[in-house]
């Protein structure tokens, strides 16, 4: 009988704490920061169709021998079109080729979109049914990777650029590897 009393007065006391430790947590953390575990790594081995020419692929193979941008793209996504007018600028500017990673998305809608907004990459590597994207750890789009000539990756942003997060966080990022003009 005492129990089932005390029980409740348990549960409750345990909610507090989680409630307590969960704002403790986002109050002392950056909660849209989600770390990468492959940054440091060699970024995952793949090929790809172009955009422009399906039955020609490109991969890391190819791309090897300078530090390069992967931008994890869609015409689907709505915050790609948030960040698409730094790279038409911005970000196209800073000395590294700029790979489009075009994320299960058809093809005719990605040259629509881009034929509306601009086409800002080197060229646009087309992941139909995203399983590279899966060994990138990509989460969604738009996330963007930052690549050395060795292959490994650097850096990774997820959501999209802002021009303060081009300059504090991606200018140096690419500033490390010599890269910038």
């Amino acid at each position: 009988m005492r129990l089932s009393r005390v029980l409740p007065l348990i549960a409750f006391a345990l909610l507090v704490v989680l409630f307590a430790f969960g704002i403790y947590w986002s109050a002392n953390h950056d909660t849209r920061e989600v770390r990468s575990p492959l940054v440091g790594k060699p970024a995952p081995v793949y090929a790809l169709p172009l955009l422009g020419d399906p039955e020609r692929r490109v991969g890391s193979a190819e791309l090897a021998g300078k530090p390069y941008l992967l931008n994890v793209f869609a015409s689907w996504c709505q915050a790609c079109r948030v960040e698409h007018p730094l790279f038409m600028s911005e970000i196209r500017q800073l000395g590294v080729p700029l790979i489009g990673f075009n994320y299960k998305d058809e093809s005719a809608d990605a040259r629509r979109w881009l034929a509306q907004f601009g086409d800002p990459y080197d060229q646009i590597l087309v992941d139909y049914d995203g399983r590279v994207a899966i060994d990138f750890g990509v989460y969604g789009a738009p996330e963007t990777f930052l690549i050395d000539a060795n292959g490994v990756i650097r850096y990774k942003r997820i959501g999209p650029f802002t021009p303060e997060s081009v300059q504090s966080e991606l200018k140096p990022a690419i500033a490390t590897l010599g890269a910038a003009p």
